[in-house]
C-alpha cells in the first residue's frame, strides 16, 4: 500500500519568515550560486545551508535582507540588491545602517542574539550600544533612524513586527522545554560553538 503525504514539515522560523517575506513582496528561493542576493523583480534568492555559516538560519538571512529594502526605501524594491554594491566599500555606512537597524528591530523582542547577521559586519554588530538608534557620531544612525520609521509603513509593516513577535513567542516556547536551564537567556535550539 502506498501512501501520499499530503503535508510536508516545514521549520515554524523559516515558516514566519517566508510568510513575511510573501506578505511585503518578496519570493524566496534558495540557492548555492549566492549568499544573499533580490533581482529586483520581488525575488529573493538565500543560499542554502549548505553554502552558509554555521551560525546562519533563514529567519535571521531574511530579517537582514528586509532591513536593507527598509535602509534603501520603498524605490529599491525594483532594483537588484536594493541597488546595493557589495563589491566594493561604497556601500559600508548603508550596511551599518542596516544592521543598526536589524539591532533596533530584534532588541524590541528580546531577539538581538537570536537574529543578529553573520556576515564580516557582525563585530561593528555586537560593538552596537543597547540603543542602536541613540549613537550620533556614526553616519549610520541617522540612516538607521529613517528606517526605523519606515519599518513602521507599509509595505513592511505590520509583517515584520508580527514575525518579529512570533519568532519571540516561538523562542519563548522553546526556552521553557529547556529542562536543564529554565533561566536559560538563549533557547536550546541554539547552541555555542566550542
Amino acid at each position: 500500500m502506498n501512501r501520499t503525504p499530503r503535508h510536508i514539515y516545514l521549520d515554524p522560523l523559516d515558516a514566519i519568515w517566508l510568510t513575511a517575506a510573501a506578505n511585503i513582496g518578496f519570493r524566496v528561493e534558495r540557492s548555492a550560486d549566492v549568499y544573499a542576493s533580490t533581482d529586483g523583480r520581488g525575488v529573493m534568492t538565500i543560499g542554502t545551508p549548505a553554502t552558509l555559516d554555521s551560525d546562519d538560519c533563514l529567519a535571521q538571512m531574511i530579517l537582514h535582507e528586509l532591513c536593507h529594502s527598509i535602509i534603501e526605501g520603498a524605490e529599491s524594491l525594483h532594483l537588484p540588491d536594493f541597488g546595493l554594491d557589495n563589491l566594493s566599500e561604497r556601500d559600508v555606512v548603508r550596511e551599518h545602517a542596516c544592521v543598526r537597524l536589524q539591532a533596533w528591530l530584534t532588541e524590541a523582542h528580546g531577539l538581538r542574539t537570536a537574529l543578529a547577521p553573520t556576515t564580516d559586519f557582525r563585530g561593528y554588530y555586537d560593538s552596537l550600544p543597547e540603543d542602536p538608534l541613540g549613537e550620533v557620531d556614526d553616519p549610520a544612525t541617522a540612516l538607521a533612524r529613517i528606517g526605523a520609521g519606515r519599518s513602521a509603513e507599509p509595505p513592511w509593516a505590520p509583517h515584520l513586527h508580527r514575525a518579529l513577535e512570533a519568532t519571540a513567542t516561538v523562542l519563548r516556547a522553546a526556552r521553557h522545554l529547556d529542562a536543564t536551564d529554565p533561566n536559560a537567556s538563549e533557547p536550546p535550539i541554539w547552541f555555542e560553538l566550542p
